[in-house]
Order: C-alpha cells, then sequence, then structure tokens
C-alpha cells in the first residue's frame, strides 16, 4: 500500500512542478485577487506560500470539519506531527519525532496562546487543559526554530483563540456520542467601533472506553481587545481550566488480547490502577495583556505581560504527586520596517522574552487515591531568558532572505524541603547558546516558490527530568542540541484552490535526553548519543470540483499528508547494551491521511477521512512493535438558515469504522511489557451547533 501512495505522490509532484515550471515568469497581476493563506509565526502577518519554513496552518474551515472532543484528529492531519491520547485527556504531542522524552504531556516543542507562552519556564505545557473548540487557528513551525521563540529541538506551535474576521456572533454548541460522550460550549464575540469582546464556555465529560478512564473538564476563557489608535491595540486574556482523567494505565500483550478495556491489573508486588484510583487533575488559570502599537509609519512595537498558576495532583500506582507551580514573564519586541522602494523591502526585528516558574513538588505515599506518608518535598525554581533578532528582506519581489538568531539562557535553584539531606541545596546555570537560522524562498513563477533552511536546535532539560519521579535530583543531565538541514516548494494554482507544499529535511542531534525505566517504574532521564533523523514531508490540497450551485455534487475537495521518516539513534549505549542503528522509538516510518470533503445541495455535506500508520518500535532495542493501523472516520452534516441570523447546523459521524484494535498512545521501553493503552473500537458521535 505504501509503494502505491509513493508512485501516487511521486506522480503528483512532478507533473504539477513540471506544468508550473513551463510557465513564463511573469510581473504580478495585480487585478488577481487571491485568497492567500496567512501566517503571523514570524512577528507580521506574511503568506505561507513564501515563508522560508516548514509551517502547517490549521484555520477554522479545517478545524470544523473534525471532531472538537480533542486535539488528536486535527493535529494528526498534519505532516510531520503526531498527537497522541493515551487515554481521553491524556495528550502527547511530538514534531518530527520528538516523543522519547515524553512519557506523557508535550515536551521539546514550544507552544504559544496568543503571544502568551503555554510552555513554562520549566518545559512543561499543560495543552491538555485547552478545549479545542475555542481556538480558531493554528500554525505549526516543524523542526527547531528557537531564533525567535527560545530553546527549543522540536518545534513551535502557535494557538488562536480569536478569529479577528468575524465582528459580531454568538454561538452553542451540544454534541454527544459513545462511551458517555457530552460536549457542550458557548461562544460570544461583540465587536464595537473600538473595542472587541470574546468570552467562550465549555464543559466536556466522557465515561472512556476502558476501565478507569473517565474524564471531565471545565473551560472558561474570556479576552477583551481596546483599539486606542488607527493601527494600535491592547488585549487582554484570561482562561481557567479545571481538567480531571482517570489513568487506566498500560496493558501486556497478552492482557490486551483478553479484554482491551481492562485497566492496569495488579501484580504480585504492585496493586492495579482501579485499587490506587490512578488519575490526574489540573487546574490552570492563565492571563496576559498585550500591547500591540504602531508608533509610527515604520516602526512597531509588541509587548506582553503574563503569569499562570497550576495546581496538579497525580495519585500513581507508586506514590502520589502534587504540584504547585507559579509562572510569570514578559515578551517584547521592535519592528523597523524599510521605506518602500520597488526593487527591496526589508524588515528587522529585535526583541526579549523572560520566564520564571516556582514550583513545589510533593510525593507521598499513594493509600488508594489517599495521601500518606511523605516520601520528598522539593523546591525548584526555574528562569530562562533570551534575546532575538531577525532580519528579512524581499529582492525584486522573487528572493525572500532571512537571518534570525537567538541568544538563551537557562538555569534552576533546587531546595530539598523533606527529608532533609546535607546536600539540600543545588543551584546551576547552563552556559549561553546562540540559535541562528538562515533561510531563504524564490519565487520561481508566480505559483511555485522553492525554499531552503538551516538552523540550530537546543532544549534544555525540564523540571520533570531534573526531577523525574525517582525523587533524585539530576544535576548531571545536559542540554541536547543539533542542526536542521532542510529543502522544500509550494505549489498553487491561480485561485489558490490547489496548494503542494513538499519538504526534505535532515536532522543530527547530539546529548539526546532518553527516558529510563527502574524496575519499581521509577523514571529518570540521562543524555546518550545521538539521533539522525532524515524525514520527507508533503501536503496537498485541491478542489477536485470548485464549489458551485449546479448538480448533486456542489464542490469536491481533496487533501492528504505524507510524512516519511528515516529516524535512527546514533552512538547510543545504555547499561552496556548499544542501540546504535536502531528505528527512534515511537516513531512510524509512514504516516498517510487523506479525506474527502463533498457538498451536496440544501447545504448537505459528507466528510469522510482515513489514517494509515505504519508499525511503531515501543523499546529502544526494536524487538517490540506496535503492528500497522488504518482509521476510518466519516461525519454528515446539514446546515439550514433559520432566518437572515440564524444557522442550525446538525451532524452525526462515526470514528474506527473498521474497528481497528490499535494503541493509541503506547507507553515506551515499559517495564513488564505493558506498553499498549487500546483506543476506543468503533463508536458513534452526534451534535448541533446554532449561531446567531
Amino acid at each position: 500500500m505504501t509503494k502505491r501512495y509513493l508512485s501516487l505522490f511521486s506522480a503528483v509532484i512532478f507533473s504539477v512542478a513540471a506544468v508550473a515550471q513551463t510557465k513564463p515568469i511573469a510581473k504580478q497581476d495585480t487585478s488577481r485577487q487571491l485568497k492567500q493563506v496567512t501566517i503571523k509565526a514570524y512577528l507580521s502577518e506574511q503568506p505561507v506560500l513564501s515563508a522560508p519554513a516548514s509551517v502547517s496552518v490549521l484555520g477554522s474551515a479545517q478545524l470544523k470539519l473534525q471532531p472538537d472532543n480533542s486535539f488528536v484528529t486535527a493535529l494528526n492531519t498534519l505532516p510531520g506531527v503526531r498527537a497522541e491520547e493515551r487515554s481521553p485527556g491524556s495528550y502527547r504531542l511530538s514534531i518530527r519525532g520528538s516523543l522519547l522524552r515524553s512519557p506523557f504531556g508535550v515536551r521539546d516543542v514550544k507552544v504559544y496562546f496568543d503571544e502568551i507562552p503555554l510552555t513554562d519556564a520549566g518545559g512543561n505545557t499543560y495543552l491538555n487543559t485547552i478545549d479545542i473548540s475555542n481556538i480558531r487557528h493554528i500554525e505549526i513551525l516543524k523542526g527547531p526554530d528557537g531564533s525567535l521563540f527560545g530553546a527549543n529541538s522540536g518545534g513551535v506551535v502557535l494557538l488562536s483563540p480569536v478569529n479577528r474576521t468575524d465582528s459580531n456572533y454568538l454561538s452553542a454548541g451540544i454534541n454527544g456520542g459513545s462511551y458517555g460522550l457530552f460536549h457542550e460550549k458557548v461562544s460570544l464575540q461583540n465587536t464595537g467601533a473600538k473595542n472587541r469582546f470574546n468570552f467562550n464556555q465549555s464543559y466536556q465529560t466522557y465515561d472512556g472506553y476502558r476501565q478507569n478512564s473517565r474524564m471531565h473538564r471545565t473551560y472558561l476563557q474570556a479576552g477583551d481587545a481596546y483599539q486606542y489608535a488607527p493601527q494600535s491595540e491592547l488585549r487582554a486574556t484570561v482562561l481557567y481550566s479545571d481538567l480531571d482523567y482517570q489513568t487506566p494505565g498500560g496493558l501486556n500483550l497478552a492482557q490486551m488480547q483478553a479484554d482491551p478495556r481492562n485497566a492496569r491489573l495488579p501484580t504480585a508486588t504492585l496493586p492495579g490502577a482501579i485499587q490506587q484510583k490512578t488519575r490526574i487533575n489540573t487546574k490552570l488559570l492563565l492571563g496576559g495583556l498585550v500591547n500591540d502599537a504602531l508608533l509610527n509609519n515604520r516602526i512597531r512595537n509588541v509587548i506582553a505581560v503574563f503569569g499562570n498558576h497550576v495546581d496538579f495532583a497525580n495519585p500513581f500506582i507508586t506514590n502520589y504527586e502534587q504540584r504547585k507551580e507559579n509562572t510569570f514573564g514578559a515578551r517584547t519586541y521592535f519592528e523597523l520596517a524599510a521605506i518602500p522602494q520597488e526593487n527591496f523591502d526589508w524588515k528587522l526585528n529585535v526583541g526579549a522574552e523572560w520566564q520564571q516558574t516556582n514550583s513545589q513538588i510533593s510525593n507521598y505515599n499513594n493509600n488508594a487515591g489517599e495521601k500518606g506518608k511523605v516520601q520528598k518535598i522539593d523546591k525548584i525554581n526555574t528562569g530562562q531568558h533570551f534575546f532575538f533578532a531577525r532580519y528579512a528582506a524581499d529582492i525584486f519581489k522573487r528572493l525572500h532572505v532571512e537571518a534570525a538568531a537567538s541568544l538563551n539562557y537557562y538555569g534552576y535553584k533546587f531546595r530539598n524541603i523533606a527529608p532533609l539531606n546535607e546536600a539540600n541545596f543545588t543551584d546551576r546555570k547552563f552556559d549561553a547558546v546562540v540559535m541562528p537560522r538562515l533561510a531563504l524562498s524564490y519565487q520561481i513563477t508566480n505559483d511555485f516558490i522553492w525554499r531552503a533552511s538551516v538552523s540550530r536546535g537546543y532544549s534544555t532539560p525540564t523540571t520533570a527530568e531534573v526531577r523525574p519521579t525517582n525523587n533524585i535530583i539530576n544535576t548531571n543531565l545536559q542540554a541536547q542540541s543539533g542542526w536542521n538541514y532542510e529543502t522544500g516548494f509550494r505549489l498553487r494554482n491561480k485561485d489558490e484552490s490547489l496548494l503542494l507544499d513538499a519538504s526534505v529535511f535532515y536532522y543530527r542531534l547530539d546529548k539526546s535526553i532518553v527516558r529510563q525505566l527502574n524496575q519499581n517504574e521509577t523514571e529518570y532521564y540521562i543524555n546518550s548519543g545521538g539521533t539522525n533523523q532524515p524525514g520527507f514531508e508533503l501536503a496537498f490540497t485541491d478542489w477536485l470540483i470548485k464549489r458551485n450551485n449546479n448538480g448533486i455534487i456542489r464542490g469536491l475537495q481533496f487533501n492528504t499528508s505524507f510524512t516519511i521518516s528515516r529516524f535512527k539513534f546514533r552512538d547510543y549505549n545504555v547499561a552496556g547494551a548499544s542501540y546504535s542503528g536502531n528505528r527512534l522509538t515511537g516513531v512510524p516510518r509512514e504516516v498517510i491521511v487523506s479525506s474527502l470533503q463533498t457538498l451536496f445541495p440544501q447545504s448537505f455535506a459528507l466528510f469522510v477521512q482515513h489514517n494509515y500508520t505504519s508499525n511503531i518500535p515501543l523499546n529502544d532495542g526494536n524487538t517490540v512493535y506496535a503492528p500497522k493501523y488504518h482509521l476510518l472516520q466519516a461525519k454528515a452534516s446539514w446546515q439550514h438558515n433559520i432566518s437572515r441570523k440564524t444557522r442550525l447546523e446538525l451532524y452525526a459521524g462515526a470514528d474506527n469504522l473498521l474497528n481497528q484494535k490499535y494503541s493509541l498512545g503506547n507507553d515506551l521501553n515499559a517495564v513488564g511489557n505493558r506498553y499498549y493503552n487500546p483506543a476506543p473500537l468503533r463508536n458513534y458521535f452526534f451534535g448541533m451547533n446554532v449561531s446567531l
């Protein structure tokens, strides 16, 4: 099957590229109005077509097609991006294979909510606290991009909670489905002459497919923007999320085959998930102010101040962990624009970001879900800041060149509270590191653009890696770093109903941070060798039948993404065993996600999507693999205008129509071979939305 897909995509690439290259280079047609997809990832808005980077965009139209109960399905439509959900609410996110460090959660990826970092100074991101139904736009920068966003070696995710193209709206929705799914949401935006207010509320609950996998989330989000000058505004954002989900734990192969709905079973030495009432509760309060000001016709300044508070509790098999975390910081940058010239234009950005996260991490005995005797209590204060600069130039309206770099600082202070020992205080500062990025794109024709880039990745150990679940502070853990080399092209047709984006890259990572497990299932992290990560990514979309008002089919859109990953360990030795040359744990070699959206008369629509994921190595020795799987989902919808301003939408759908038995989120290098977290079999959903 993979060979057939490769043949098909190769034919598509070379045929459309040949057509594009035979077109003469013409002057820009200013009379032709293109519906351009734009991004703000590089500080000011620009067309995605000419961006000299691997960037993927999920706009409101794409997000609307996907289930809004989880980030997973939507993010997995993007090449190079892999989202997993080991149980409802338990996310993992990797960009180009950055999963090996993440037993759960999001690490090695920098996430922003508007201009506010959702990733704290300690490198942790509570992405699962965000309700995707309240996100209007997502941009993902793939590969290391620390020149503007600080230390990361995986990539950057930018979440936008507001659709600024909508002036006033009020919408409400409700959906339900198999295994006790219930989700309701309300969104409001009111725009006046100088003010824009938005409010989002949602509540979601889900019993889950397996035992001990119930989740619920209460979510509130509000924002206000005041335009105090023609091109200047002050924005305020606040959100509160209360997420609670049970964790069923992993099963070995025999247990999964016997009954995949079981939670982790007890052993002769350890109780099971049900006996220990394992779960995770995360309360997040985040707020910030962003001032975006045009100081004169050439100088712009953006400054953000922000903070958040997290209460985290995790009764686990071997302990009960509790964390209280407070983060505060600021980010600012200036933009200087050139005096417009016919064949030369440029912009210069300079800025800085600073964050401080103060954490108290407490571990107790877990007495069936209740805190018992203290095991250890520590305080860790983590600080990171960086300065950045970027110069971008457009030459003869065809060549776009960027040079950027950041200077990164990181350090932490550790103090043991209980039980006290002689070495109860540690203060460690990492050497300052420069993260450069050079990139260019060239407009071969009006609609065919080639790009290339080289960038450095650098990722410091997170708080959860410095102080892992074995409760031992690891002051020897080093940052990982590497260089990424990349080239690719984008192609569109005249009305931008067709877009092809392809890239090939090679990322060589050194001093890789990898997770290790003790026999009692506590974890620790080490630096060991590195990885060689060559890959290929392709995204293609086309309206095969353009929107029209005639016939049975009023529009037919085809989308596909294709990811090839040939990632391997290099100089990787642990406890006398060499894993050099083995496949990178947790990374499938091929992923293909394809979909068809069909529009019918009377505002009926049908959306069908297929996901093929090849087998996945589950341990560093590559002795156990999760088998390949095919996922098929479908959604039918109908929209009706009740009045001039009121619109009703009804929809129903099904997931895993092929009834595949698979694990969406494997426990890598698991003790006792408990690798598997079985995903639901065939399941159904239905719902309605009303907008005013």
